[in-house]
């Protein structure tokens, strides 16, 4: 799973947070299938996705949104 952001700073924002959470992440180059404005995006594993939108949710953060890989790409999830 992956999560893009409109800015950096909400980006290595989640990223403190979710280590906080002990959620096994991932800072990566946003994949160009997906447009947002900050170029960082977080990749962590599928069974995470729960605690990962309680976090999200419980701090605020801005996020572009989360997405899961597909064969043709990305799909963003309905949060």
């Amino acid at each position: 799973m992956l999560i893009a952001f409109d800015s950096t700073q909400q980006a290595l924002r989640a990223e403190m947070l979710l280590e906080y959470a002990e959620i096994e992440i991932d800072i990566c180059p946003t994949p160009k299938e997906i447009t947002a404005g900050c170029a960082l995006s977080i990749h962590f594993p599928e069974e995470d996705l729960d605690r990962v939108k309680e976090v999200m949710d419980q701090e605020r953060v801005e996020i572009r949104g989360i997405f899961k890989p597909i064969e043709a790409g990305y799909e963003q999830l309905e949060l």
